[in-house]
């Protein structure tokens, strides 16, 4: 994103950019800062606090462009005061698990920043700013996405407060940001409002998959709200694959972002979790044709692994088996990836630089 910017700015401009270690390039004109994702780090703290000195230089005769994308809650910390690091990443590790939507997610994450929620606009004040937004948050509340740095926040200390309490989380939290919770403040004015424009999202990336497809495949976009559970999301999805007859080679594309309630102790991601609990289903409720399923990450990163997701077939589950491992159990630890890399099915891209969100596509043929 910064690349292409600044081949369209004129004249002296200072430019940095924050993003994790495996999109971390050289650009000629700008610093670039790695830091952690989806857990954030010292790093991220450096670099919150380089904004933010960096937003309050910045006077009326100023433009500020800001470059936003999903990840920016992780990638950005910056603490209110009395907050620590370590206060948001218990927070950030105490959300991640608890299966909640990122739009829940992002209504808490706001409250604990100096940057989210609207705040890069109270350090930009007076400049005006320019926002270009690629989301990665269905139906694209651009409140949600990177937490909304430059819109107005999706909620107040109570709201957020309340939606920890009837979640079970509010004990989770640390102490400091219970407290911190617990006091009411008034809503902050902006001194500024930005110009915010969406650039990229879900249903673009889907619209181009469906295009692709479409020469070989008889295509069908069923959903751009795959969201919830993946238990739900995956039985959704077999329901609209038995659903369809198979008389012609087809598509079925879905885009969203599901949810991982951790029960377990392994590691994956909830693309893998969703592909390999759709597996498993295929063994008692068989899908017609033959099959091939992807579920990835448009990042290339899928949880805390390195691949981006999985493709599954019909013999998913008889390699896991054959290479000594149950499926059932490591479903019920968590550990997608594990089972995942048993089988030779792991979907391993590389980081892309674009975050919106994830992509789901069945293959059928007769």
């Amino acid at each position: 994103m910064l690349s292409e910017a600044l081949q369209h700015v004129e004249g002296p401009h200072v430019a940095l950019a924050v993003t994790h270690t495996e999109n971390q390039t050289d650009v000629p004109g700008a610093t670039v800062l790695t830091s952690g994702h989806p857990i954030p780090d010292e790093r991220g703290l450096k670099a919150g606090r380089q904004i933010v000195s960096l937003l309050s230089e910045a006077c009326e005769h100023d433009q500020v462009i800001a470059l936003i994308s999903g990840g920016g809650s992780a990638l950005i910390p910056a603490p209110v005061s009395g907050l620590t690091l370590s206060d948001k990443i218990r927070v950030n590790e105490a959300l991640l698990s608890s299966g909640l939507g990122i739009v829940q997610i992002n209504l808490i994450r706001q409250q604990l920043s100096q940057l989210k929620g609207g705040g890069f606009l109270r350090h930009s004040a007076p400049a005006p700013v320019t926002a270009y937004i690629l989301s990665d948050v269905i139906r694209d509340d651009l409140r949600a996405v990177a937490s909304g740095p430059t819109v107005s926040p999706i909620g107040s200390h109570a709201d957020a407060r309340r939606t920890c309490i009837e979640n079970g989380l509010w004990h989770e939290l640390p102490k400091a940001v219970r407290a911190y919770l617990e006091h009411s403040i008034p809503n902050q004015s902006h001194a500024v409002q930005a110009t915010n424009h969406l650039i990229g999202s879900n249903r673009i990336s889907l619209q181009a998959a469906h295009g692709c497809a479409s020469r070989s495949f008889d295509a069908e976009i069923v959903s751009d709200a795959l969201t919830g559970n993946v238990d739900d999301a995956a039985e959704q999805i077999l329901q609209a694959t038995r659903s369809v007859t198979v008389d012609r080679p087809k598509a079925l594309l879905f885009g969203g972002e599901t949810t991982v309630r951790l029960r377990g102790s392994g590691w994956g991601g909830r693309n893998q979790e969703l592909a390999l609990r759709l597996a498993y289903m295929t063994q008692e409720q068989k899908i017609p044709g033959n099959w091939v399923f992807l579920s990835g990450g448009t990042d290339g990163r899928d949880g805390p692994t390195t691949a981006a997701g999985a493709i599954v077939d019909a013999g998913t589950v008889c390699r896991i088996c054959n290479a000594g491992e149950d499926p059932v159990a490591l479903l019920s630890n968590n550990d997608s990836h594990s089972a995942l890399s048993l089988a030779g099915d792991l979907l391993q891209t590389g980081a892309t630089g674009t975050n919106v969100a994830d992509i789901q596509i069945m293959l059928l043929v007769p």
